[in-house]
């Protein structure tokens, strides 16, 4: 059996980690003897089940390997080892996926296309098996193994050079290094084809010699995201994995490649009185050369005029990419929807939001929500000031609302985002904000099945838009809408935590508990002050029946409620009574009203239904916007069979 030296002995010959469930073994067998015969060296050992013993060799050989082929079937997808090694593959950009029985892959790996082996017999010439090598041709050039890999991959299956091919990614060389692209072309198109028409707009530089005015390059430079992002014929990178490459520490292949885009645009703003100088570069991500630059010097009132010519020039480029001689979109040209003509209110609202994602404390939020009001106050027919106020003020609620202010104030909200409707009705922004406050808010499902399906039709290219709609589907058991956009807010915003934890949110509503750990743990791993995390690893354990690893996910949650809720569940499995009867009443003492949600996921855990359902109800009256967990909420399994539980999921509009 191969081992960490093996590797190393032989480390001129591409080598491949073959990662199955053991219940697969039959099929991992014939898989690896495929392999073999077509020229590979495959790590793999049909006894491996984990453990201690094996840890080392198995994160050497994943590390040394060349590619981490993982068989995704019904068992492995609940498999934490085959999930693990599946991570690692995808991190080291180095994954292949293979279907064994048609199963999809965990939220967080279906946007690399899986190569279907579902009605494979086994035989090494099959057309599955030239599938894989192509596969592995396309990632080879990823790699560093591109000389004998390249050719091939140009000639027959049979004809494989049995020492040059590689086993390597669909992920590496789709998703990870050109493009994350596999869900428009396939797993075996043209890496060029595929990638040609997806974008990162890199924050711009602020060159004004002042630090105050970093808001108005950087919402600038959303700005012109956000236009690009309304072309169906573009994949634009999302705002939050862009922005983490603020510093520009990487060059632009690097980046390129690490946010899987074959385009950067990149740029600068300088303001100085009332003139601005915008300098705009779009980049080859493959080759680090400029493909087009201009600078414009205008007048302040001319920068919608500036960031509309950017916005078009660089879509008629990246279109002509995939289309030659084509128009973007339906050949118009694309503007900011929902804009405004005036300055001074785009100054403010480029201002507001740049609190508003700061997201610091309660002061924070509402100088953020003062600067919306005035940007609507200096033009009152700002759509997407008027959807931005309705996001401030749900924020507000959502974070800082007394029991008595929470209706107001989201009343307040669903009125601005209904007026942003009114005057921009092709604002997708402006939809999911309203179906998510009709949610959450009002706690009316129904209501917000309409705003939210508009939104998911206008805002396609828009992750945050994406995932509040899988989201809401998850919550009303729509589970194959919301793996779908889940899919697609992945896709555009990889590098996003907030994205990632939302996918375990998903899976975890579908209660495929397995499934929400990896996702989750990545997140953390892009943000390890994440709040919700750690405890969303605990509800997950805590289900798979790991109480002591359950325990430990909640004692490492920053944010008390949902610490001291899962400390309050899982001492009492655990048949610790009074440790759980002091987190309850400490949460109770702390959080009061504003918890009756999780008072009432402990009190089912603990055997009192009559208790919880009671505190449900209360939670009702007040508007806890927990409630819209209840559906598919485990914790409340126990009431599940009552009359007035089931009541209650009516009242709030589940079917």
């Amino acid at each position: 059996m191969s081992s960490t030296q093996d590797l190393r002995a032989d480390a001129k010959r591409p080598t491949a980690f073959l990662s199955y469930a053991r219940a697969d073994q039959a099929h991992a067998t014939k898989l690896a003897k495929a392999l073999k015969e077509a020229g590979l060296e495959v790590w793999w050992d049909a006894l491996i089940e984990g453990g201690a013993a094996f840890a080392k060799s198995i994160e050497a050989a994943l590390e040394r390997s060349d590619a981490v082929v993982v068989i995704w079937s019904r068992t492995s997808v609940a498999s934490d080892w085959v999930l693990d090694e599946a991570a690692k593959g995808r991190d080291l950009r180095k994954l292949v996926p293979i279907s064994l029985d048609g199963t999809l892959p965990p939220l967080g790996f279906r946007q690399y296309q899986s190569i279907d082996l579902s009605a494979w017999q086994g035989d090494s010439a099959a057309a599955e098996i030239a599938a894989v090598l192509r596969g592995i041709s396309a990632a080879a050039d990823q790699t560093g193994h591109r000389s004998h890999a390249a050719t091939s991959a140009q000639a027959p299956a049979h004809a494989v050079s049995r020492r040059g091919v590689l086993v390597a990614a669909a992920g590496t060389a789709f998703a990870g290094a050109a493009g994350l692209v596999a869900w428009q072309q396939g797993l075996f198109g043209s890496r060029r084809a595929a990638a040609g028409n997806s974008v990162a707009v890199l924050p711009f530089a602020n060159l004004s010699g002042d630090e105050s005015q970093a808001y108005f390059s950087d919402g600038l430079s959303e700005e012109l995201r956000a236009t690009l992002a309304r072309s169906t014929q573009l994949l634009v990178m999302a705002q939050a994995s862009s922005a983490t490459f603020r510093d520009r520490k990487d060059d632009a292949v690097t980046i390129a490649a690490k946010l899987g885009v074959a385009f950067l645009l990149d740029g600068s703003v300088r303001r100085s009185g009332d003139i601005v100088r915008v300098a705009a570069d779009l980049i080859d991500g493959q080759t680090g050369f400029s493909r087009w630059a201009q600078t414009f010097d205008r007048a302040m009132h001319d920068i919608f005029a500036v960031q509309s010519e950017i916005a078009n020039t660089v879509a008629r480029a990246l279109v002509a990419q995939v289309a030659p001689g084509g128009e973007h979109g339906d050949g118009n040209a694309l503007t900011a929807s929902g804009g405004t003509d005036s300055f001074a209110a785009y100054d403010a609202y480029l201002y507001g939001r740049a609190l508003y994602d700061l997201s610091a404390d309660e002061t924070s939020e509402r100088a953020a929500l003062a600067q919306f009001d005035a940007a609507i106050a200096a033009d009152p027919d700002y759509a997407a000031a008027h959807a931005a106020r309705a996001r401030s003020l749900t924020a507000i609620a959502n974070q800082y609302g007394e029991v008595g202010q929470l209706a107001g104030l989201y009343d307040a909200a669903i009125a601005s985002a209904e007026r942003a409707i009114a005057i921009a009705p092709d604002l997708a922004d402006a939809y999911s904000t309203l179906g998510f406050t009709l949610f959450q808010g009002r706690l009316d499902a129904r209501a917000a099945r309409e705003p939210f399906e508009r939104s998911r039709q206008l805002g396609a290219g828009e992750a945050t838009v994406m995932a509040r709609y899988a989201q809401y589907s998850a919550r009303t058991g729509r589970k194959r809408e919301a793996a779908e956009a889940m899919q697609r807010a992945l896709l555009l915003d990889p590098l996003n935590p907030l994205i990632h934890r939302a996918a375990g949110s998903i899976e975890y509503a579908a209660r495929n508990y397995a499934a929400v750990i990896p996702p989750v743990r990545k997140a953390l791993e892009l943000n390890p002050r994440m709040s919700r995390a750690h405890a969303a690893i605990g509800d997950a354990l805590l289900m798979l029946g790991r109480i002591e690893d359950a325990r430990a996910a909640y004692a490492a949650e920053p944010v008390e409620d949902f610490r001291l809720t899962g400390a309050a569940i899982v001492e009492h499995r655990l048949g610790n009574a009074t440790a759980a009867r002091a987190a309850m009443t400490r949460l109770v003492a702390d959080l009061g009203d504003r918890v009756l949600y999780q008072q009432a996921q402990i009190l089912a855990q603990w055997g009192d239904p009559d208790a919880s359902i009671a505190s449900l109800q209360r939670a009702h009256e007040i508007g806890d916007s927990g409630l819209i967990y209840a559906r598919n909420d485990p914790l409340l399994d126990p009431l599940r069979n009552e009359p007035r539980f089931a009541q209650l999921l009516s009242s709030i509009g589940f079917d």
